[in-house]
C-alpha cells in the first residue's frame, strides 16, 4: 500500500504546520485529502483558498458519505459505508445475515473513482485552464456498483435479494464442489455454451429439453440444473473438471487462494509480483501494479517509509528549500 511513497509529519493543529502544507498543496498537481467533511475548512486549507493562487489544482476528496448532504459529516468506515450503499444487502444468502468479504472492498472501489476522477479533471486542466473538486465517497462507489437493482426495482418493484453463490436471472452460473472438495465456477448461461456443457456432461437430454432453450427458462429450473451439474462436478476432480469443460468450451475457472495464485504459470507469466527490499535485511513479494502500460509501466522502487517522518528532511529541504536549522526549530516546537 506504501510502496513509492514519501512519509512526512505535520501538526496540522498548529497554524505554522497548516501553512507548511499549504506550501505543499502549492507545488503539487493534486491533492488527495480523506478527512471527515469540514476539516480542511478548519485547517484553512479549503479548495477556495486555491482558486487564485493555484488554478490548476485537483482537489480529490474521499469520505464515507460525501461532502454534502444531512449524511456528510458521519464517521466513513467501509463496514458502514458498504451496508449502506447496497452491497451488503444482496452479499450472501437468504435468510441469513448479510456475508461481509474478508476485504475492505468500499476502501478500494473509492480509491479506484477518487482515481478516475482525478485523472478526468486532469484531463480537463487542457480545455479550461482550470483545475476542479473530485468528490468522492466510499457509500457512493459501492452503489456504482449496484448494476441494474435501481431499475429492476423502480420499473418492475422487485428487490433484488442475496442469492448465495448464484446470480440473480442468470442461470446456471454457479460454484460447484467437485470430488477432492474444491470448488470451480462454471458459466454456463448462453443458450449454446448451456447445449456445450450438456455435452460435456454427457447430459443431452438437459441440452435437449425445449423448457431449457433459453435463460429465461433455465432460471425457473435452476436448482434441478444445479444440482445435476454438481452431480456431475462431484465425479472427477477440480483438475479434470476445469479440463473437460476447456475442451469444450464452457466458462470456467478455480477458486484460488493465494497460495494457488503464487505458483500459478499464469500469474507468473504475466509478472503479477514483485519483490521489494525490507530494510536491507530481507525481500517480500508484493503485487505487481496494474493496468500493464507499453511504455510507461510502473514498477515498484521502493517498499515504502518504515516510519512516520522518514522522508522530513528529504520533503522540507528538497522541496520547500527549509534550512536544516530550522527544520530543527519546527521538529523542537511540534510543529513536524
Amino acid at each position: 500500500m506504501a510502496r513509492n511513497k514519501k512519509c512526512i509529519t505535520v501538526n496540522l493543529k498548529s497554524e505554522r504546520g497548516c501553512e507548511i502544507v499549504h506550501d505543499l498543496i502549492g507545488k503539487s498537481d493534486v491533492l488527495l485529502e480523506n478527512f471527515r467533511p469540514g476539516m480542511m475548512e478548519k485547517f484553512g486549507l479549503a479548495p477556495s483558498r486555491f482558486h487564485v493562487s493555484h488554478p490548476e489544482l485537483v482537489y480529490t476528496r474521499v469520505s464515507g458519505y460525501g461532502q454534502t448532504g444531512p449524511n456528510s459529516e458521519r464517521p466513513g468506515f467501509a463496514s458502514a459505508c458498504e451496508g449502506y450503499g447496497g452491497f451488503r444487502y444482496i452479499n450472501g444468502y437468504p435468510d441469513q445475515a448479510p456475508v461481509r468479504p474478508n476485504l475492505s472492498i468500499g476502501d478500494t472501489l473509492a480509491a479506484m473513482n477518487a482515481v478516475i476522477g482525478t485523472l478526468i479533471a486532469i484531463q480537463g486542466i487542457a480545455k479550461s485552464g482550470k483545475g476542479q473538486v473530485v468528490d468522492v465517497s466510499i457509500y457512493e462507489s459501492v452503489f456504482g456498483m449496484l448494476e441494474g437493482v435501481v431499475p429492476e426495482f423502480d420499473g418492475a418493484g422487485v428487490i433484488r435479494e442475496p442469492s448465495g453463490t448464484t446470480v440473480t436471472g442468470i442461470s446456471p452460473t454457479n460454484t460447484y464442489v467437485c470430488r477432492d472438495n474444491k470448488f470451480v465456477v462454471i458459466g454456463g448461461n448462453g443458450d449454446s455454451i448451456f447445449k456445450r456443457l450438456c455435452a460435456a456432461m454427457d447430459r443431452n437430454d438437459l441440452g435437449n429439453d425445449e423448457r431449457l432453450f433459453d435463460n429465461a427458462g433455465r432460471v425457473e429450473y435452476q436448482p434441478e440444473l444445479d444440482s445435476a451439474i454438481e452431480t456431475w462436478t462431484k465425479t472427477m476432480t477440480s483438475v479434470e473438471v476445469l479440463a473437460a469443460l476447456d475442451v469444450a468450451g464452457v466458462p470456467n475457472g478455480p477458486i484460488n487462494s493465494v497460495a494457488d495464485m503464487m505458483k500459478d504459470e499464469h500469474f507468473q507469466a504475466r509478472g503479477m509480483f514483485e519483490e521489494v527490499n525490507i530494510d536491507g535485511k530481507r525481500t517480500l513479494k508484493v503485487p505487481a501494479m496494474v493496468p500493464k502500460l507499453s511504455d510507461t509501466p510502473g514498477e515498484t522502487r521502493t517498499a515504502g517509509p518504515t516510519e512516520l517522518g522518514a522522508s522530513n528532511k528529504e520533503i522540507f529541504e528538497g522541496l520547500l528549500g527549509l534550512s536544516p536549522d530550522f527544520i530543527e526549530e519546527l521538529q523542537r516546537d511540534g510543529v513536524i
